[in-house]
């Protein structure tokens, strides 16, 4: 699942090959992934209007049209952004794109037909009425704010993590790298975590997302781009921890399949 390290990466795409540029069409090719506005409509709005911002909160990319209204495109379980040269051949999947007069587009594609396009009034009128919580690797959201987000309730600590309404950007697999790196069992509840565990934590999240940012999350080499003492290129079965050597063990949580080290992320 696109989560927020793949989200900045195609906010940067969108941001390199977009920006500042005049829309000249729209193509649609699956009414049903725009939402919030029919698709003739959508046209209508965007058409000839030129691409002010790529900005980006939590799991969602925001692509404003200046003074006309803000694209939030949610990627789903697989969706991605992807620039097409003039007449290269449309990928399959593709359900939406923002053509422009040389000939070239932003596809949007998404094989699960999970997520979508949606138009709003602004990045944050979007944000408040989807409630999402802060964005994770915000320049201003320091401890004291990601210690205010965590609370200190009973739910599990990798439950917290992924609730986009406390903070936006963490889903299931980073959530798993980001409690790896901190050395702390995903099924801790919250009010168990001390201080130094939270500063831990924050400290491993930043470093996480800023790492996968840098070496290119979602490319289709990245996990061979990661650091060795990395998670996610052994969450698979038979893994074993990067650290330590240990048989990764595999759980459910919330419906979920994660993988932990049972001796770098002791229970207790």
């Amino acid at each position: 699942m696109p989560e927020l390290p793949d989200v900045e990466i195609f906010r940067r795409l969108a941001e390199k090959t977009c920006l500042g540029r005049v829309v000249a069409e729209v193509p649609v090719i699956d009414p049903g992934m725009v939402q919030g506005i029919s698709p003739a409509s959508l046209r209508q709005r965007i058409t000839g209007k030129r691409v002010g911002a790529c900005r980006r909160h939590g799991k969602v990319l925001f692509i404003e049209m200046a003074a006309d209204g803000t694209l939030a495109m949610h990627f789903g379980m697989n969706g991605s952004l992807r620039h097409l040269a003039r007449h290269e051949k449309v990928p399959a999947h593709t359900h939406f794109s923002l053509g422009f007069a040389e000939g070239d587009q932003l596809a949007y594609l998404n094989p699960r037909r999970i997520g979508g396009v949606h138009f709003a009034g602004s990045m944050e009128r979007f944000i408040s009425d989807t409630k999402l919580g802060p964005d994770a690797l915000a320049p201003a959201f320091d401890l004291a704010a990601f210690e205010e987000a965590l609370g200190n309730g009973r739910q599990a600590i990798k439950s917290v993590l992924m609730e986009q309404s406390r903070l936006a950007g963490i889903g299931n697999i980073y959530a798993d790298e980001i409690l790896f790196q901190a050395r702390l069992h995903p099924g801790l509840a919250t009010r168990a975590l001390d201080k130094a565990a939270r500063s831990r934590l924050y400290e491993a999240m930043r470093r996480v997302f800023e790492t996968a940012v840098a070496v290119g999350a979602g490319a289709e080499k990245f996990t061979e781009t990661l650091p060795k003492h990395f998670l996610i290129p052994h969450r698979q079965a038979g893994g074993r921890c990067p650290r330590c050597g240990t048989a990764l063990r595999v759980f459910k949580l919330g419906g979920r399949t994660g993988y932990s080290c049972p001796q770098c992320q002791p229970a207790g």
